[in-house]
């Protein structure tokens, strides 16, 4: 099973700064939790041996093994600060990352215990998250590029992030307010290493875009896409083969819509075929389109198939259905509800236009919402919320 990653976005979009032992030994426990069964909480210990750094790292144990004692020297004092709503108003908080860390010299292992506050922001995940495998960070080596390429694959689904301004950016990187004060060695000393390793090592690549006022710049964004993979061989039934020549199934424009959203979300899918800098409902029109032809519909069907998708035209297996989701009328109160709370929902901030307001956003998510096409990428939150 590959060592994936997953952290709220809250905690990616924080401020803090960890060095990249720090940072790897964080992402370690994430791992650990997950694959031992233990999961993550205030109590029970989570343990990383040095082995497991020296093998997902490539580094020599010695230099593990120290690197290690004095990574839990440090992390107990580093401390993080995020962002989170509180009724009307906004909470500002700041939190230590471990309640407990000790590095054990029998065992060359490290036992550490994740503090209250950021245990939700890994473990949430029913909420806005990313989610990565620690494969396309092991050949990162600094803590800003696991930082940039974090912040980065936050936006995946529309490959652009918005502008941030600098100062904003300098912090979610953990540049410290006494560093890289002067342009020229911000950019020689952090952001472009940073690009190069990520360019290099990881499953995008990325081209940064300046923003000034005057000649001073005030900020970046970033563009960036997914590499090709290599395709995977699928296994496929004979009797139903989707590469044979007459094999079709016309789907409604219901279902087109609904499979083309889940299409869109997926790796794979979005590494292949999404266009730099198309918007995420730009990618799903195109997708529904090119679920009308034969073609490509024989293409997609192996994915489609994973996502639920059947057809009684096909009879020689039996296939899961999927219910046909159904326009959803909604009173305008409701809609008024829906879109503003959809717009302050990060699951839907890849739909939000740049420098777009909220409420701008809202009022923009209304008429998709009583739209019976349109309505249908938002199906399973509305009909949730309904």
């Amino acid at each position: 099973m590959k060592d994936l990653i997953v952290k709220d976005n809250a905690l990616i979009n924080a401020s803090y700064n960890l060095d990249l032992v720090e940072q790897r030994l964080i992402l370690l426990a994430i791992i650990e939790a997950r694959e031992s069964g233990k999961g993550i909480n205030a109590n029970d210990p989570l343990t990383i041996h040095a082995e497991s750094y020296i093998n997902h790292f490539d580094v020599l144990k010695n230099g593990a093994y120290q690197a290690l004692k004095e990574a839990c020297k440090d992390l107990f004092a580093r401390q993080f600060s995020y962002q989170e709503p509180r009724g009307k108003g906004v909470a500002h908080i700041t939190s230590r990352w471990v309640s407990q860390i000790a590095y054990i010299e029998k065992t060359a292992s490290v036992e550490l215990i994740f503090s209250p506050a950021i245990i939700p922001l890994i473990t949430r995940l029913e909420k806005q998250f990313t989610s990565y495998e620690l494969e396309q960070v092991k050949g990162l080596s600094t803590g800003y590029a696991i930082r940039l390429y974090e912040l980065l694959i936050a936006w995946r689904s529309s490959g652009k992030t918005p502008i941030i301004e600098l100062s904003e950016f300098r912090e979610r990187l953990g540049v410290l307010e006494s560093e890289y004060h002067r342009m020229h060695d911000f950019k020689k000393r952090v952001l472009e290493p940073s690009l190069k390793q990520i360019n290099e090592n990881t499953d995008i690549t990325v081209k940064e875009e300046q923003h000034k006022r005057g000649r001073n710049i005030i900020g970046f964004s970033f563009r960036f896409k997914q590499k090709a993979q290599p395709k995977k061989q699928q296994k496929t039934d004979p009797k139903r083969d989707p590469n044979t020549p007459d094999f079709f199934v016309e789907m409604t424009d219901a279902q087109r819509h609904l499979f083309a959203h889940k299409l869109s979300e997926l790796p794979e899918v979005g590494s292949e075929y999404a266009e730099i800098g198309e918007s995420s409902e730009d990618f799903t029109k195109r997708l529904a389109d090119m679920l009308l032809e034969p073609k490509k519909f024989r293409m997609f069907y192996p994915l489609l198939e994973q996502l639920g998708f059947g057809s009684k035209k096909i009879q020689s297996a039996s296939i899961k259905q999927v219910d046909e989701p159904k326009f959803i009328e909604l009173q305008n109160m409701q809609v008024n509800g829906l879109s503003y709370h959809m717009s302050r929902d990060k699951k839907f901030a890849h739909l939000k236009l740049e420098n777009e307001s909220l409420d701008d956003f809202a009022r923009r998510l209304r008429p998709m919402l009583k739209d019976p096409k349109q309505q249908i990428q938002f199906y399973d939150y509305v009909n949730a919320k309904k």
